[in-house]
């Protein structure tokens, strides 16, 4: 495992997509030590911010490549990296932990792999992923797995878990994959979901599901519904036990027993063809 530890916040926002267990499996430690990072327009070695940790080395000798390339795919990254982005991008492999908080588009288009936060993270959370675990067990910003403006589909597959609440724009776009929030979500929950399973532990604000073309929306409290959502029935959905016992390995409860489901259909505006489920209780 390679530890990096925040020595210094930067003044501006860091773009550091090198801190991925991809680039960093395989190097010796120098090498990680030198990765490039990006402090505004200027051009710095990694190690200007961050002490790196020894990388493991077969042989004991620092500065040897690194054999082993699967424990280098682990990385643990200590201190309030808020200002630190692009952590994780396009990783395919491995794991993240970072001990703090993180920055914008964590986990942007990854591939595989687990990230773990254990504070908050900044907007773009999980971008346009493909697959690989996410989670936060703090708050999230806006737009956790959504499509970057001009691009059409956002996260197409894995699964992004936030512990508190999040911003606007949760889902937008996505395709597949699931999303569960534990606290509120802001507004336009949702928006323009063209597949997926998007989970409202908590709740939302406004304007969930706004042009939604297909997908699922699941909300375990009461939420306001935009006039274009018809009701359609109440039931107990089958499908949502096989989603219920997956979370559940994840930590995550969706009831489904001792109560009904109501549903409703659209956004007709459009028309779409996604659904809004809403959890109501046995009294």
């Amino acid at each position: 495992m390679i530890t990096l530890t925040l020595k210094q916040q930067p003044t501006v926002p860091l773009e550091a997509e090198n801190i991925c267990p991809d680039v960093v499996a395989g190097l010796t430690h120098d090498a990680v030590r030198a990765l490039p990072v990006y402090h505004g327009k200027r051009q710095c070695r990694l190690d200007e911010f961050f002490d790196v940790g020894q990388a493991f080395q077969p042989d004991g000798q620092a500065g040897k490549p690194n054999l082993r390339t699967d424990e280098a795919t682990e990385l643990e990254i200590h201190g309030d990296c808020s200002r630190v982005k692009w952590i994780g991008r396009g990783m395919t492999r491995g794991r993240i932990k970072v001990v703090g908080n993180a920055g914008m588009h964590l986990g942007s288009g990854m591939t595989g792999g687990v990230i773990e936060v254990t504070g908050n993270a900044s907007d773009w959370v999980g971008a346009e992923m493909k697959d690989g675990l996410i989670r936060i067990h703090g708050n999230a910003g806006g737009q956790v797995g959504a499509a970057y403006r001009g691009s059409l589909a956002g996260m197409a597959g894995g699964t992004i878990l936030i512990g508190g609440n999040a911003g606007l724009e949760v889902g937008m776009r996505m395709k597949r994959g699931i999303i569960a929030v534990g606290g509120v979500v802001r507004d336009f929950a949702g928006l323009q979901m063209k597949g997926g399973t998007l989970v409202l532990l908590g709740g939302a604000e406004i304007r969930t599901g706004a042009w939604m073309f297909r997908g699922t929306i699941v909300s375990l409290k009461p939420i306001k519904l935009l006039p274009t959502f018809s009701y359609s029935c109440e039931y107990e959905p089958s499908f949502l036990r096989i989603y219920a016992k997956h979370l559940r390995t994840l930590g995550v409860t969706i009831p489904i027993d001792g109560g009904m489901y109501q549903r409703f259909t659209g956004d007709t505006s459009l028309p779409g063809k996604g659904e809004i489920l809403v959890w109501q209780a046995q009294s």
